[in-house]
C-alpha cells in the first residue's frame, strides 16, 4: 500500500505488493521516536493494561451499554448474520493459484470472509454479553489457528526460501498476518477467561499462535524488508512499515506481561517506524495517493496513538510538523463530490475514512482535518456506521470518538493552492477548476511513469484524468508491471517524444521544477524522464491556471527528429474533434473545450475499453486518449494548449 520493493525470485527481480525502489532523495535521519528515549526510558513510562485500555471489561455490561450506545443494536444484528456462517477452508491450491495464474482473489476472498465474520461475532458478543456468539467465534478462531500461515498468497515472497507455498518452517508477518495478530490479541484480552469456560486449551492455543506468528518472529529477525533495518539510506520505506508495526505494537501491548520484554519490543518498533518517518518528506505528501493515505499516514497515526496511550503520553510526536503535514495531505487532495487527486495506483474515487481523519486531526490539532471529516460524514450519510472489519483498533476507536464529529462544522479547505515542494505535487483551485500536477521521478511508491502529468476537474467533474490502476495481479508487482497500460506515460497527460514514452527508474525524473503562486503557474522540465532514444534536450512544460482557463505551454528542443512527437490527453468523456483546432468535451451538463494549433497538429482519438471492474467502477465502460500528432516536426518549438469551460 507506498510501496516499492524488489524481491529476488528464481533469479529475476520481482515486485511484491509493494516494490522497493531507489529514491531520488535519501532518507533524512530525523529519528524522532528514538530521540524520545531509549528502551530503559520506554520501560519506565509503560503503563499497565488496566490504565491505558479505555474500554470496559467483558463482564461490565453497563459499561459496554454506555460505550456502544446506539451502535449496540446494529452490532448485534451484524453478528447474527454470521451465526450460521460456514467457515471456509483456504486450500493449498488457493495459495498456489497466485504462482500459477497470478490471481490473488481466489485465496483472499474466503480468507477475508472468515476474518470479517470473526470480527462481527466478537463485537456482537461484547455488545450482548450472553455467550450466544461464543461457540461460533471459537470455531472461527480455531479455523484460523489451523492455517499454516496468516499471510496472503501474494506476500509469500517474504519467506526466505519457497516463495509460492506457505512454509511451515517459518512464520512471516505481512499486512494481513499483522491484522489478524492484532485483532486476535484484542479478542484474547477481553475473552480469554470466557474461553476457559468452554475449555482452557482454547485460550492457550490462541495465545500460542499469536506468540509464534507475531511476537517471536518480530523480535528474532531483522530481515523483513518492511522493518527498514537492512535497507540502504536511499531505499523506500512505505506503508507496510507503519501498517505492520502498528499491528505488532498492539499485539505486544496486549499479550506481553514481562515489562522488560515489552519495552524492548516497543523500542524496536520505534526504531523501525523512525525509518518510515525518515523516508517521508517534510511536506507530508503521500507518493501513493489518497487511496493509500489510510494505510500510510493513517497507520502512522494508529501507531503513534497506541504508543501515546501505552506510555501515558510520555512518548508523542503529535506536535511534530511533519506528522501534521502528512495528515492534512488527505484534506488537501479532495476535489469534491467524492473525487480525489489520484497519482500512482490510487483511485480517483474516495475521500478517506472520516472517523480516522477526525481522530488524526484531533491528535495533531488540525481544525482543517476535523472539519473535513465532518464534511465527509455529512456527504455520506452512512459514514459513521461500525463496519467491524479485521482492524479492531480502528473499530473500537471509532465507537469511542464518532459521536464528537457531529458537533464539528463541516468544511473543505479554502486554500487556493497547495505546493508540496519536496514531493513536487502542485494543487491549484478556484471557483471553476481544480488542477493537480506532479514532478518527481519514475520510481516512487506504486510508481507510474508519469512525471509532469496533470488532472483537471471542472466544477468538480473529471475531464482530464489519471486512470489509476486495475485489479492487482501477479503482473502488477512484477518485472512486467510496465506492460500494463495504466502504468505507461503514453496513457497519461504527457507527450510521446520522438515516438518514445517515459521510462521506469530513479534516474528518470523532473528538473527545474518551480511553482509561482503569484502567477498560479507550475513549471518543470520533463525531458529527464525519457531515455536517450527520445533525443530530447529539454521539454519545459508550464501549467498556468486562471479563473477562465488552464493554459499549457510546452517549450522543447530535440537533438534530432526520429518520429513525429504527439501530445496525449486521457479524458473521462469522448472528445468531439469535428472542428479543427478545437476539441469539445461534454459531461453532466458541462462543456469544456481544448484549443490547439490546427497548423501544427493532426488529431486522433483512441477508445480505451475498461474491462477491469476496479477501473470501470470509477470511470464506466470507457476512457479516451486524445492524441495531438505533430504534422511537421521541428528541433525546437513551442506548443500551447488552452482548456476552458
Amino acid at each position: 500500500m507506498n510501496i516499492a520493493c524488489f524481491f529476488k525470485r528464481t533469479g529475476i527481480l520481482f515486485f511484491t505488493l509493494i516494490f522497493f525502489s531507489v529514491n531520488a532523495i535519501a532518507l533524512v535521519p530525523r529519528n524522532l521516536l528514538q530521540k524520545q528515549g531509549d528502551a530503559l526510558f520506554v520501560e519506565s513510562v509503560l503503563l499497565p493494561k488496566e490504565q491505558w485500555i479505555p474500554y470496559p471489561s467483558y463482564q461490565d455490561r453497563n459499561g459496554w451499554n454506555k460505550f456502544l450506545g446506539d451502535y449496540k443494536t446494529d452490532i448485534i444484528k451484524a453478528g447474527e448474520k454470521v451465526l450460521s456462517y460456514q467457515w471456509q477452508v483456504v486450500t493449498a491450491m488457493d495459495y498456489l493459484e497466485f504462482s500459477r495464474s497470478g490471481s490473488r482473489v481466489i485465496m483472499e476472498e474466503p480468507y477475508n470472509r472468515n476474518l470479517n465474520a470473526v470480527s462481527a461475532l466478537f463485537l456482537a458478543e461484547m455488545a450482548e454479553g450472553k455467550g450466544r456468539f461464543m461457540d461460533q467465534l471459537i470455531d472461527g478462531i480455531f479455523t484460523a489457528c489451523e492455517m499454516t500461515t496468516w499471510s496472503l498468497s501474494a506476500h509469500l515472497s517474504i519467506q526466505l526460501k519457497n516463495k509460492n507455498f506457505p512454509d511451515h518452517n517459518q512464520q512471516i508477518i505481512d499486512l494481513v498476518a499483522g491484522d489478524v495478530g492484532a485483532t486476535f490479541s484484542w479478542i484474547y484480552y477481553f475473552l480469554n477467561k470466557e474461553f476457559d469456560k468452554a475449555d482452557p486449551l482454547i485460550a492457550q492455543r490462541l495465545k500460542y499462535e499469536i506468540e509464534r506468528r507475531i511476537l517471536e518472529p518480530y523480535m528474532s529477525v531483522d530481515h523483513f524488508w518492511w522493518m527498514g533495518f537492512e535497507l540502504s539510506p536511499s531505499q523506500v520505506v512505505n506503508n507496510w512499515n507503519v501498517w505492520c508495526n502498528s499491528n505488532v505494537l498492539q499485539a505486544f501491548a496486549l499479550m506481553e506481561d514481562d515489562k522488560n520484554k515489552l519495552a524492548k519490543a516497543v523500542y524496536k518498533t520505534m526504531r523501525s517506524v523512525d525509518q518510515f518517518i525518515n523516508y517521508n518528506k517534510d511536506d507530508g505528501a503521500c507518493e501513493e495517493g489518497p487511496s493509500y493515505w489510510g494505510h500510510a499516514a493513517g497507520k502512522l497515526y494508529d501507531y503513534l496513538q497506541i504508543l501515546y496511550d501505552i506510555t501515558g503520553g510520555r512518548i508523542s510526536l503529535f506536535k511534530e510538523p511533519i506528522v501534521k503535514n502528512m495528515g492534512e495531505y488527505i484534506s488537501r487532495s479532495y476535489v469534491g463530490n467524492g473525487w480525489v487527486v489520484n497519482f500512482a495506483d490510487a483511485s480517483a474515487k474516495g475521500g478517506g475514512d472520516a472517523p480516522l481523519i477526525y481522530r488524526f486531526g484531533k491528535a495533531v490539532n488540525s481544525k482543517e482535518m476535523e472539519a473535513f471529516a465532518s464534511y465527509l460524514v455529512k456527504q455520506r450519510n452512512d459514514d459513521l456506521k461500525i463496519r467491524g472489519d479485521r482492524d479492531m483498533f480502528r473499530t473500537l476507536q471509532s465507537i469511542a470518538y464518532n459521536k464528537e464529529i457531529a458537533n464539528v462544522q463541516p468544511a473543505l479547505p479554502l486554500v487556493p493552492y497547495t505546493w508540496y515542494d519536496q514531493t513536487e505535487f502542485c494543487y491549484m483551485k478556484n471557483k471553476n477548476y481544480f488542477f493537480a500536477a506532479k514532478g518527481g521521478f519514475n520510481n516512487e511508491s506504486h510508481n507510474h511513469n508519469d512525471v509532469g502529468t496533470f488532472s483537471l476537474y471542472v466544477d468538480t467533474i473529471p475531464f482530464f484524468v489519471d486512470a489509476g490502476v486495475g485489479t492487482y495481479t501477479r503482473q502488477t508487482f512484477s518485472n512486467e508491471r510496465y506492460a500494463i497500460w495504466t502504468m505507461q506515460s503514453n496513457y497519461h497527460n504527457l507527450p510521446m517524444i520522438n515516438g518514445e514514452a517515459q521510462q521506469f527508474g530513479a534516474m528518470y525524473k523532473s528538473h527545474h521544477v518551480s511553482f509561482d503562486k503569484a502567477k498560479s503557474q507550475f513549471s518543470l522540465d520533463i525531458s529527464g524522464a525519457y531515455n536517450k532514444d527520445a533525443a530530447v534536450k529539454s521539454w519545459q512544460r508550464s501549467y498556468t491556471l486562471s479563473a477562465k482557463a488552464l493554459k499549457i505551454d510546452d517549450v522543447f528542443e530535440l537533438s534530432e527528429i526520429k518520429a513525429p512527437s504527439s501530445v496525449n490527453f486521457l479524458t473521462a468523456v469522448k472528445p468531439e474533434t469535428g472542428k479543427e483546432g478545437i476539441v469539445l468535451l461534454q459531461k453532466d451538463g458541462k462543456q469544456v473545450t481544448l484549443t490547439y494549433s490546427k497548423q501544427l497538429f493532426d488529431v486522433a482519438v483512441d477508445t480505451v475499453l475498461l474491462e477491469d471492474k476496479r477501473l470501470s467502477n470509477v470511470w464506466g465502460k470507457e476512457l479516451y486518449r486524445l492524441r495531438l500528432i505533430c504534422k511537421n516536426p521541428t528541433l525546437k518549438g513551442k506548443y500551447t494548449f488552452t482548456i476552458m469551460k
